[in-house]
């Protein structure tokens, strides 16, 4: 966002895989390419978190919290609430029953997608 630097951000391994898995889809060489620059523009410049057993206990405790709201709970939000840090987003609305317990920041964008910020600050990772 503005005033901020590459420095201020992280994105999340989950975040990471779920790119990973949209190039493993693509089912043309050049869809394919693109996928892959696109992925390795979101994830080289930052640090990525890592998603540890504190993340997954994390987890269980948003995923309880959230039980009967949402079919999934991405884990990218259990990653944030265990470093510590704010989860960016284009769909903040989904977050805001766990918002008492993890900081969420709304992304204007045009697509729901999310990665995590340091506290308070906030920041996309673009995916279209």
């Amino acid at each position: 966002m503005q005033g901020s630097s590459v420095a201020d951000f992280a994105v999340s391994v989950i975040t990471v895989a779920e790119l990973e898995h949209g190039v493993g889809a693509a089912t043309e060489s050049v869809e394919w390419q693109r996928r892959r620059r696109r992925q390795q523009l979101i994830v080289i410049p930052f640090d990525v978190i890592p998603f540890d057993v504190a993340a997954a206990e994390s987890y269980g405790l948003l995923a309880n919290l959230a039980r009967g709201r949402w079919s999934r709970l991405p884990a990218a939000a259990a990653a944030a609430e265990r470093h510590g840090l704010s989860l960016a987003t284009r769909n903040a609305a989904y977050f805001r029953y766990l918002e008492w317990v993890l900081d969420v920041v709304e992304v204007p964008g045009h697509s729901p997608s999310y990665e995590l910020t340091a506290a308070g600050d906030s920041r996309t990772d673009d995916r279209s």
